[in-house]
């Protein structure tokens, strides 16, 4: 049996110091319904946990003024339900819903959720049994050549291919939210984007915060785009499932004309996949049944399907199309 040292934090201070004092063997631990998925499987192997669910502050939910905030520790059931009696951003609410089992939600927070790690069978096999970068840099990634039916056609490399699993990231990517950090450099902010790195040859390095750093809150825009918009995902079994395909759609229609339009994937790429040629398409015209299937295929033009795994394109354009229609309807309503 393995020992772990434990520390529950009461401060942002206290959490990093913590972490920093204990190396590269620290992890946070906040819900925990991934870090303990991961250790049980020997992916994560962390000989100090710091507990961070009790600082103070950090569970806030805000949908007043121009922006709604929502603290890193907020859980995601609750802000699903406060999204929902709000009624205006159904992308959020949709994404939340979507995700896991209600008894995962009332658990886990909204900002460890943008932290998951992927859910690649090669990845989560136990230790040696395929090669995979992620876990062993250097070793090989054994989804490229091998069954490959739930990875990645958009963003790989030739060191990986797992899909990024999460929903709540693609519908935060959709309305370009921002999330705030606290770390041994102190507070900084950034967009959402940026927290995710493209596998390359470094696929191990999946986020970009820094050593000791902690996801503080998410604040996302209020605009009318969000307003019409959807969460559109396709899965193997309606619920309990990750997305094969899956699209966040916000528009901002003014009579018929498109004014604002953006798109994300998930379920199909490597990171939360902005699909910016999509918008282009349909940006400043009326949007058509065609049309949307045009953009649903443009934002696959760059696909690059393994050996079974191909079907996601053609899944993937219609399901663009699909939240497309969607959230015009809603726009118009």
């Amino acid at each position: 049996m393995q020992s772990i040292n434990y520390t529950r934090a009461d401060t942002l201070d206290t959490a990093v110091q913590a972490f920093v004092s204990a190396g590269a063997s620290a992890r946070y631990i906040a819900g925990g319904t991934t870090l303990f998925d991961l250790m049980k499987l020997g992916v994560e192997q962390p000989q100090h946990l710091v507990d961070i669910s009790g600082i103070e502050g950090l569970d806030t939910i805000e949908t007043e003024g121009t922006m709604l905030r929502f603290g890193a520790m907020a859980l995601m059931g609750d802000v699903a339900d406060a999204l929902s009696k709000l009624g205006e951003y159904p992308v959020l609410s949709e994404s939340l819903y979507r995700a896991a089992s209600q008894q995962i939600r009332n658990m886990a927070t909204v900002g460890g959720n943008l932290l998951q790690r992927t859910r690649c069978p090669y990845f989560r096999a136990g230790n040696g049994v395929y090669p995979c970068n992620r876990r062993i840099p250097g070793s090989g990634c054994a989804a490229i050549a091998g069954l490959d039916r739930g990875q990645a056609v958009l963003g790989s490399s030739q060191a990986c291919n797992a899909v990024s699993p999460g929903d709540w990231p693609v519908a935060l990517v959709a309305l370009e939210a921002r999330i705030e950090t606290f770390g041994p450099q102190g507070r900084r902010a950034m967009p959402i984007t940026e927290l995710y790195r493209l596998p390359d040859n470094r696929p191990e390095q999946e986020f970009t915060l820094q050593t000791g750093e902690i996801i503080t809150a998410i604040v996302v825009p209020k605009t009318a785009a969000g307003r019409g918009s959807t969460y559109h995902k396709i899965r193997d079994r309606e619920s309990f499932a990750f997305a094969l395909s899956s699209a966040a759609v916000a528009l901002d229609v003014e009579s018929s004309m498109i004014r604002n339009v953006r798109i994300a994937l998930g379920g199909v790429a490597t990171v939360p996949w902005r699909a910016k040629e999509a918008e282009e398409i349909v940006r400043g015209r009326d949007l058509t049944p065609e049309l949307a299937m045009e953009a649903g295929r443009v934002a696959f033009q760059n696909a690059r399907p393994g050996h079974h795994n191909g079907f996601k394109i053609e899944l993937g354009a219609r399901v663009v199309a699909d939240a497309l229609m969607i959230a015009a309807e809603r726009s118009r309503s």
